[in-house]
């Protein structure tokens, strides 16, 4: 275990999940002795979840690997870290030489957008290996927002954030933020903010498929069917359009396609689409109105209209409901941050659709191609078959559509290189797992989150520990590896030869002093604040972070298309609305499968990885079937008992839990688990295993406008699990 740089208290941000809560941490005798929430953060003013608590069991953990392991015949062996560089590169270049620069994939997991170093020395090692074949979880996530904001507003990250703070009606589709803490909506706190909202005079209403712990909350809630809420969304435009509520004040100067939008909703008035979604021609109307009648209003919409067939029609959609009631870039509606780090500014928003993925023909977006794709491309023989595999911070064994066959699919895998801290279902197919330094042992700011965030802030968080003697950072990993994989070639210009030298000397500190400096309130990017610009040296001297101000208006001048102005109506998303016509409003077909799928998010979990703490997964079993009373009675099904849930591509065993919680025909279980494989390395998740919801869901179900996947409406059989005979 690495030594405390010194006893006493200690201030960072939890890096566990988007919402960025400041910890108090204190240190005696060179452990963690306590963490609680910061009350003099200006962000999160105290909050704190069970998961940051958390955060000693992770740094501690003896299952969390330390050195480079190398499979052997005879099991697993360490390996000095100079060995394991000249393996994996010289193993990734022979597989290039051989069989060409795309039979190396690589995949990144979720976990990279919590770490600093990741976030600024992945981008280059990953072009280092000069393949079409990147994956990543964003297409398992929130891809269909970065698809919109592309191109509505000329940026991926572009992505309006709800002014949570200072709305009066707050209208969530398919969003738990009261678990999650807000999610592409940093927000730590999400129970006080909505009861703040409603103490203020504010309405919330959520429309879901359950009657989660937020819309146990709010004012009002509705069942809808999985996967029609674009159906719900055009009859709320046709409601605007038709009783004369469209209002978009000043961003009518800069706004195009407003008539295309009128048009397109013409065909959905509320009565044709109730009895799909579920929610009565009434109720559609009347939300219609209140929201735009209300002085203050946003709609936010997120994993469960992100992860379906119709996710980037969803979030299109949840945005023209926002620019024409007037709720885009105005206090209490959805606008932009911001930030001090200005990663929009400095990110390339680049073409879509420039590749596809070789088997299906499925869009590349932002330089990636849809994970739901990665297990066909490793089966499929072919010129750019993937013959070689590298994973950082990842698990997509658990994380992405059908698990079982990726499972089945990474062993035919030459070379299997895996960057992660434990030997996981995922990992435990790898022929190298390279360990970083926990997060603990490293420097900390939040590039991603500080962007999405319902309040403009900036905070830096310094290592808590010194690293083990001879470990490595994720940077360090990831500048080595990229360093030998770059060897030999020579760069065809100047600027990217400069630009290696650059990278080989500059470390994470220097990247966000850096852009620090050049960012809107730096010492050389202009407003100054307190009289003195922000830089990393003067970062560090307010440990509890820095208050920013509210939201503040940005556009026209924010938006990165072309003309400068909002395109309301981008042809591709148009012209999908009559795959949404036709496919959600014709007569489904019994394909067998009579129950829809949906996940659920739970407060004490995030990533798989967490399940191997004991304070974060003790209690009553939490991977269980939510099924409504009507469907558990037509099955003989009662709460505790095993159920098998089947879909086209698997089955899974876990316990039935009856509750109204869900609607009729729908059953959920939540993400993340899975834990019975055998080989992986994690003793308190294996003793609570249960199963991988992605063990049931689908990887031919995408949205193929984008390539997300579609998790959200899964057909599934459930029947109940007889004894075996004795």
């Amino acid at each position: 275990m690495s030594d405390a740089r010194d006893d006493g208290m200690h201030f960072r941000t939890c890096n566990l999940c988007e919402a960025m809560c400041g910890l108090a941490v204190e240190v005696e005798g060179g452990r963690i002795r306590r963490i609680a929430g910061d009350k003099a953060d200006p962000f999160s003013r105290g909050h704190v979840c069970p998961k940051a608590v958390a955060l000693r069991d992770v740094h501690e953990d003896p299952d969390r690997l330390r050195r480079p392991l190398r499979r052997t015949a005879g099991g697993w062996e360490a390996v000095s870290w100079e060995e394991a560089f000249d393996e994996a590169a010289a193993r990734l270049r022979e597989v290039q030489a051989r069989h060409g620069r795309d039979a190396v994939g690589v995949y990144l997991g979720n976990p990279t957008v919590h770490h600093l170093g990741a976030m600024l020395f992945a981008p280059p090692f990953v072009r280092s290996l000069r393949t079409r074949n990147r994956f990543s979880a964003t297409s398992v996530d929130q891809l269909p927002h970065h698809y919109a904001a592309h191109f509505m507003f000329g940026h991926p990250l572009l992505i309006p954030v709800p002014d949570v703070d200072r709305t009066g009606f707050f209208l969530i589709l398919g969003a738990n933020p009261a678990a999650s803490n807000g999610s592409l909506m940093t927000a730590p706190g999400m129970r006080r903010r909505l009861r703040d909202l409603r103490e203020r005079g504010g309405t919330v209403v959520v429309v879901d498929p359950r009657r989660s712990e937020t819309a146990a909350l709010a004012d009002a809630h509705h069942f809808i069917r999985p996967g029609t809420d674009a159906l719900f969304l055009l009859a709320m435009l046709h409601t605007l359009f038709a009783e004369g509520l469209v209002r978009p004040g000043r961003l009518a100067g800069f706004t195009d396609g407003t008539a295309r939008i009128e048009a397109l909703a013409a065909s959905f008035p509320p009565e044709r689409v109730a009895e799909r979604t579920g929610i009565d021609a009434a109720a559609v109307r009347e939300l219609a109105r209140a929201f735009a009648s209300a002085e203050r209003a946003v709609c936010y919409g997120r994993i469960g209209v992100s992860t379906q067939a119709f996710g980037a029609v969803c979030q299109w959609l949840i945005n023209v409901v926002n620019v024409v009631t007037g709720n885009l870039d105005r206090p209490g509606g959805a606008m932009f941050t911001t930030p001090a780090v200005d990663v929009v500014r400095q990110a390339k928003g680049r073409r879509p659709g420039r590749w596809k993925s070789r088997v299906r023909g499925l869009p590349e977006f932002g330089g990636e191609l849809p994970v739901a794709t990665l297990a066909e491309e490793i089966l499929t023989g072919g010129e750019g078959q993937i013959r070689a595999l590298v994973t950082f911070a990842g698990n997509p064994v658990l994380s992405t559509p059908n698990g079982a066959g990726l499972e089945g699919a990474l062993p035919k895998l030459d070379f299997m290189l895996s960057i992660d801290p434990y030997l996981n279902e995922t990992t435990r197919h790898a022929h190298l797992i390279l360990p970083p330094a926990g997060a603990l042992e490293s420097a900390h700011y939040d590039l991603v989150f500080h962007l999405l965030a319902v309040r403009n802030t900036a905070k830096y968080s310094p290592a808590l520990f010194e690293p083990e003697p001879g470990a490595k950072y994720d940077w360090e990993i990831l500048r080595e590896l990229r360093k030998r994989m770059e060897a030999g070639r020579r760069p065809k210009r100047v600027g990217a030869w400069i630009r290696r030298k650059v990278q080989d000397r500059m470390t994470p500190e220097r990247m966000l002093d850096l852009g620090l400096r050049l960012g809107p309130y730096g010492v050389w990017g202009g407003r100054k604040l307190s009289r003195e610009g922000l830089s990393l040296k003067r970062l560090k001297r307010r440990p509890h972070g820095v208050d920013l101000g509210p939201l503040a208006p940005r556009l026209p001048e924010r938006l990165h298309t072309p003309d400068r102005r909002i395109h309301l109506a981008p042809e591709a998303l148009a012209e999908d609305v009559k795959r949404v016509e036709a496919e959600l409003l014709a007569t489904e077909a019994d394909v067998g499968f009579d129950l829809t799928l949906i996940g659920r998010r739970q407060l004490r979990s995030n990533n798989s990885w967490m399940h191997n703490v004991e304070r974060l997964v003790k209690g009553k079993e939490r991977c269980t079937l939510l099924i409504h009373p009507s469907d558990a009675e037509a099955r003989g099904i009662r709460s505790g008992q095993p159920v098998e849930v089947r879909s086209r591509v698997g089955a899974v065993v876990l316990p039935a839990e009856v509750s109204d919680e869900v609607m009729p025909g729908v059953v959920s279980i939540p993400h993340g688990w899975g834990h019975h494989r055998p080989g992986v390395r994690l003793r308190v998740a294996e003793r609570r295993p249960g199963v991988s919801l992605n063990d049931l869901t689908d990887d031919r179900l995408v949205d193929p406008l984008c390539g997300t996947a579609a998790f959200s409406n899964a057909r599934v059989a459930v029947r109940l699990r007889e004894p075996e005979p004795a």
